[in-house]
């Protein structure tokens, strides 16, 4: 077969498996949808291989997706598992172990670009906290919702790590697996206990990537466990304007369309900040991040190798600079020499490495944002 029908063969398979993952998560059956989203994301990947030129970052990125949703399933598949044994958890349980409070050392100068980011964030959020009488004199408060949003790979990890580092702030990293319950009935009250340990530190940012698979848009046929989740968050995000001042509240999403709108309002989300790609000088210094305390040789030239990545996340540029690396490692070792990574070295990475988002799909972050 050629290359275009196993790429429609191979969509088609994944499509059915989705069709059946569905399902079974429909009837909570979560072990067997975690087992089809698997298998989808397995026929994506190799669509993804033989899918034309421009879509292979695309069905790499519903890959990615796919397996996230695996791993909720398996969450919710070993909630059950448990419930079985033990249906009701005693009032006195420990507090589960994601509940982990690490304070990073990366500060905004480790964020490559993104001014207008970080200026927003240090008006909203972080000016208030560090001047907390004048805020209060004209009526500004502390904490608070931000949502990041915009393509993958464009640094939202890094900003709210960033924004942690410049508080001093306890930072709490939680994935939506970590808030299923081990017990099914008990993942509201996971919610709960992560909002009540970030209340009780002087300062805490809550991080949560991906947060579109928490918050979903309320449907029909959304899960019941889901169905008291979203109402939690809503109700604990509530309470950021008094009792939760010191807590500052971080999600990030590929996909903000597909959140429910009542968590988007202003109250609990206050600011909704796009990420964009990198532009050209962003991208320059990404270049000299990546690149530092690795031999380069004369002719590269960092600004038109910035140039020459016009639509690149600062992901893309990373792994760019990692491909150049390693075929540059390879040639010492082929040649027991030790050659500076060339030209020649980022020309065949860029030949491999294309942006991971599309005109269309940049296209609708735009639009998004200008909304």
């Amino acid at each position: 077969m050629s290359k275009p029908d196993t790429f429609r063969l191979y969509l088609d398979r994944a499509k059915d498996q989705l069709e059946f993952g569905r399902k079974a998560q429909d009837k909570e059956e979560y072990a067997e949808a975690k087992r089809h989203y698997v298998l989808a994301a397995q026929w994506l990947t190799r669509a993804a291989n033989d899918a034309p030129k421009g879509l292979r970052a695309q069905h790499l990125q519903r890959a990615k997706q796919t397996l996230a949703r695996a791993e909720v399933m398996a969450a919710k598949a070993e909630a059950q598992r448990r419930a079985a044994r033990q249906p009701v958890a005693s009032s006195d349980d420990a507090k589960p172990a994601w509940l982990v409070e690490k304070k990073p050392d990366a500060t905004f100068d480790d964020v490559a670009g993104l001014e207008d980011v970080k200026e927003q964030i240090r008006l909203k959020f972080i000016l208030p906290f560090e001047h907390q009488d004048k805020a209060a004199y004209y009526g500004i408060g502390s904490g608070g919702g931000i949502l990041l949003y915009g393509p993958p790979g464009t640094g939202k990890t890094l900003i709210a790590k960033a924004t942690a580092g410049e508080l001093d702030a306890d930072f709490f990293v939680v994935k939506a697996s970590d808030v299923m319950s081990q017990w099914v009935g008990k993942a509201e009250g996971n919610v709960h206990l992560l909002f009540d340990a970030a209340r009780a530190c002087d300062r805490a940012v809550i991080f949560i990537d991906e947060i579109e698979a928490l918050l979903p848009k309320r449907r029909g046929n959304l899960s019941t466990v889901m169905k008291r989740v979203v109402p939690q968050f809503l109700a604990e995000m509530d309470g950021f304007g008094g009792r939760a001042s010191n807590v500052l509240f971080i999600g990030a999403t590929n996909e903000p369309w597909a959140m429910d709108l009542a968590v988007l309002r202003p109250g609990r989300f206050d600011a909704k900040i796009y990420v964009p790609l990198p532009d050209q000088e962003t991208r320059r210094r990404i270049l000299e991040i990546h690149l530092k305390n690795r031999p380069l040789a004369d002719d590269v030239d960092l600004d038109a190798l910035a140039a020459r990545m016009e639509g690149y996340s600062g992901a893309d540029v990373a792994a760019v600079c990692q491909r150049a690396s390693q075929r540059a490692f390879k040639e010492a070792i082929a040649e027991d020499d030790l050659p500076p990574i060339g030209w020649d070295d980022f020309e065949a990475a860029l030949a491999e490495i294309k942006p991971s988002v599309d005109a269309k799909n940049l296209k609708r972050y735009e639009e998004y944002a200008a909304r």
